[in-house]
């Protein structure tokens, strides 16, 4: 049996804003839908993924900025790094650990994300 992970809620104080800041990092917006006065489901992919986020109203109990240290990984960090930088995201300098190369950010809110290479960049020189 297969068990895939699919979506996952991201707690957020302002859905326009946040929307807005992962369109920015390059997150693609599949649905916005507003169900109710109460509910309105916002989801996006990042590229090449095939786990998606959501951010909205009515979708999670979560305290806003209370989700740390989400993950996504590329194949190349010191790409990522400077895409993330001309996108005028604010991200840490790379780091390099036994188990790869990270930078890490937060979107609006204070949610944080690390971006990891998982071959460190030192093990290729």
């Amino acid at each position: 049996m297969d068990i895939k992970l699919e979506l996952v809620a991201v707690p957020v104080t302002d859905v326009d804003r946040a929307k807005a800041f992962y369109e920015r990092i390059g997150f693609n917006a599949d649905h916005d839908i507003t169900v109710s006065e109460d509910v309105r489901f916002v989801q996006l992919t990042p590229p090449g993924s095939a786990c998606s986020i959501a951010v909205g109203k009515g979708l999670t109990r979560m305290t806003p900025g209370s989700l740390d240290n989400m993950q996504v990984v590329v194949s190349d960090i010191e790409e990522a790094y400077a895409d993330l930088r001309d996108r005028g995201i604010e991200v840490t300098e790379i780091q390099d650990m036994p188990w790869g190369s990270f930078v890490y950010f937060s979107d609006p809110d204070g949610n944080g994300w690390a971006v990891q290479q998982t071959t460190p960049r030192t093990a290729a020189e």
